[in-house]
């Protein structure tokens, strides 16, 4: 849906990537989306972000400690109980919200089932969320032609490039998945503290 990287072939490489390869990328992803329902949560006084937290916390685990068990349908309702409906919401904040919630089931039911389409879908999610969010906040009298090259040449669209391009770069460089590649990444994410759409709390 969206050219990642001008590199060839962005999505040839992330489908050549091995299963556990993809996960990581993916679960980097889902991440870096959370400051995006923190936000809304805090503002809207909607939801509870430790759920999606905690989430992830047992996602980045389970990449490196294969002995980790959890209740993955117990999760699955408590990230579907805080989930928004944007048409409930008049705040814009609701959709990357939604999509960051969205983007966790998609992962942890994908993990479950070994649905590597859906755990590489993710990288569209994401940059899906930034494009909604550019026309969002761009000038409503744009023609298509013209906001599909707002949406693209935007500042926010060129990070979300770069970074998806760096992280499949690293994991790419990285076939086997060890815990310090895992705990450096999840440190990395959460210490630039920025999401998708350029949220930091």
């Amino acid at each position: 849906m969206f050219p990642m990287t001008s590199k060839t072939g962005f999505f040839k490489r992330l489908k050549a990537l091995s299963l556990p390869q993809k996960q990581l990328f993916a679960l980097a992803l889902c991440q870096r989306m959370l400051p995006n329902y923190q936000l809304f949560s805090e503002v809207c006084e909607f939801g509870q972000p430790q759920v999606l937290g905690t989430a992830l916390e047992l996602l980045w685990q389970s990449q490196y400690d294969k002995k980790l068990k959890f209740n993955i349908d117990v999760h699955l309702q408590r990230l579907d109980e805080n989930t928004p409906d944007p048409s409930d919401f008049e705040a814009y904040g609701a959709y990357p919200a939604m999509d960051a919630a969205v983007a966790i089931v998609t992962l942890m039911g994908a993990i479950d089932g070994k649905i590597e389409e859906d755990i590489t879908n993710i990288s569209k999610l994401s940059s899906s969320t930034v494009a909604n969010y550019i026309e969002a906040i761009s000038d409503e009298s744009l023609m298509d032609e013209e906001l599909d090259e707002f949406v693209f040449s935007h500042p926010v669209m060129e990070q979300e490039k770069e970074l998806q391009g760096m992280l499949l770069d690293i994991i790419e460089a990285n076939p086997d998945i060890t815990s310090e590649l895992v705990k450096g990444l999840r440190k990395d994410i959460i210490e630039a503290g920025v999401s998708n759409i350029g949220i930091s709390l």
